[in-house]
């Protein structure tokens, strides 16, 4: 499914909104390991010098403890409201999504940077609040980016597994029409590169249209959310949970990212 356009940022050199579930019922969420990404080498693929790229990572570890402030009502980009976020969700061993994000994030940041990109970050920490749905979704061209991923992991039945891709449609802009869809594209597709397999339950060949998610439907940037994971399901629980698995997830990202800037 998926062919270079050139030649890819290789594990070495390279290292996507609220849309998770809060998982209710869940047991109290374990401390977070800190995350210890692989130092990036140089690259052996293109260079992303001048490209500037904001990573979300999804939820953050501060919001549990502030639900007022992360439930009140935000613009949803289509003319309502939505929460401004949530606590995301977790393993059933309590290894938590926004920890999964945070590191994932700093990963595929590392790699990116390595070949040359500048990497803006929606949030700085993993023990904050927020930031909302609104803001996120404006990061991208907020920061002058040529795209935004927006990262997650979700929490659903046991028996479901596999990744999908989220953008906004109906499209609301140009960005959304044609290069955001083109975005979630080479992310798919660097993800089943990667060995990661489609959702089997949300989506279809690992690609899911959403009209829903605030952060997609405000950016005016190319703009997709990558949902890696059902933390739920033991088999992709122990994989998120790795060091390892992380940062095959944070190869893949980056590599689809690079295929759409450089393809």
């Amino acid at each position: 499914m998926y062919a270079p356009r050139r030649a890819l940022l290789t594990a070495g050199a390279l290292v996507v909104l609220v849309a998770c579930s809060a998982g209710g019922g869940q047991p109290a969420p374990r401390a977070a390991p800190s995350p210890t990404p692989v130092a990036a080498s140089a690259p052996a693929g293109p260079s992303l010098a001048g490209h500037t790229i904001v990573l979300d990572p999804g939820h953050n570890g501060g919001n549990a403890g502030a639900r007022a402030q992360v439930t009140r009502p935000v613009p949803d980009g289509r003319g309502g409201t939505k929460a401004c976020n949530s606590t995301g969700t977790s393993t059933d061993a309590g290894y938590t999504e926004h920890a999964f994000n945070w590191d994932v994030a700093l990963r595929t940041k590392a790699r990116l940077e390595a070949a040359g990109a500048r990497v803006v970050l929606t949030r700085t920490s993993d023990d904050g609040v927020g930031p909302c749905v609104d803001e996120r979704g404006k990061a991208g061209q907020a920061a002058g980016a040529d795209l935004m991923v927006s990262l997650h992991a979700d929490g659903s039945t046991t028996a479901n597994s596999g990744f999908h891709v989220a953008y906004s449609a109906p499209p609301l802009n140009p960005a959304q029409a044609g290069p955001a869809v083109t975005l979630a594209r080479d992310l798919r597709d660097a993800m089943v590169a990667g060995g990661f397999r489609v959702s089997d339950y949300v989506g279809r060949d690992g690609l899911s249209p959403r009209a829903d998610l605030g952060g997609l439907n405000l950016a005016t940037v190319p703009a997709a959310l990558v949902e890696c994971a059902n933390m739920r399901n033991p088999k992709e629980a122990a994989l998120v949970s790795s060091p390892d698995g992380r940062e095959r997830y944070a190869t893949a990202i980056a590599t689809g990212i690079a295929h759409f800037l450089t393809g």
